[in-house]
């Protein structure tokens, strides 16, 4: 975590990070129009925040959009935060970054949602927990169950009290290191009444022990109110994932300070 203490530690690097958080997926030019600085020392903080793995970058044609990665933070609010206060300290950060998005716009030519989680375990071990529904609730956001058919074409579903909270369909399979599927919300009516969205799930080994976990989720049709519910879910069942890969063990969470499911 020193390298992420570090990437904070200056103030135009926090800058950067408020202003992807504002509106995610921007180019290099459009980060240098908002600093008074030169293009070459934009591009020198950029490169500490993507070493910290704060900012990932996804190429759409040409251009090189760059995404604010959550989880790091997470990992950090995990370690630092108790679970009783958890649910509070995210509740109210998410009520902040509601209130200072309101009016922003974002892009509308590149993936939404991007995290990026590296662990200690072999692909194939982080692939087995993934697509073994026994573990599901062990990892995913409000633990939720699922019920899936792991093969291209087979369905998805996310159950919770019985209720199909998330449904989708696996439109790519390639074990043990891609998949991809359709994601449709219907835990309340706004969600149930947004189209379909995509998730992708990449798995990239790094040596024999360890990998690399990039999950997009993309294709909203705007700022839908799936757009909006997703982020706190995802980084806290990634989170969650990274733990049970690692150690075999489950980090527990209470349902009764936990909010609505968000993915």
């Amino acid at each position: 975590m020193d390298d992420v203490f570090s990437a904070l530690s200056h103030a135009t690097r926090r800058t950067i990070l408020d202003l992807l958080r504002d509106k995610d997926g921007r180019t290099l030019s459009d980060i240098e129009a908002q600093l008074p600085m030169t293009r070459f020392g934009v591009m020198k903080h950029l490169k500490v925040l993507v070493d910290a793995h704060l900012i990932l970058t996804r190429k759409v044609g040409r251009e090189k959009f760059h995404y604010l990665n959550p989880a790091p933070i997470q990992q950090i609010s995990d370690r630092w935060i108790s679970l009783y206060a958890s649910s509070f300290v995210q509740a109210m950060s998410d009520l902040k970054i509601q209130l200072e998005q309101k009016g922003s716009s974002m892009s509308n030519t590149a993936p939404k949602h991007v995290y990026e989680m590296f662990m200690r375990a072999p692909a194939e071990a982080l692939w087995k927990v993934i697509t073994d529904d026994e573990k599901t609730p062990l990892w995913q956001h409000f633990n939720m169950n699922s019920r899936t058919q792991w093969h291209q074409g087979g369905t998805i579903e996310w159950i919770m009290n019985g209720n199909v909270v998330i449904a989708g369909q696996i439109t790519e399979f390639e074990p043990p290191y891609r998949f991809v599927m359709t994601f449709h919300a219907k835990w309340a009516p706004d969600v149930a009444a947004d189209q379909a969205s995509r998730v992708a799930w990449e798995i990239t080994p790094i040596g024999r022990d360890a990998c690399k976990l990039t999950l997009v989720h993309d294709t909203f049709e705007s700022e839908t109110a799936t757009y909006h519910a997703v982020g706190s879910g995802w980084t806290e069942a990634l989170s969650r994932l990274k733990t049970l890969v690692e150690t075999g063990e489950p980090f527990r969470l209470d349902l009764s300070q936990m909010s609505e499911p968000v993915g």
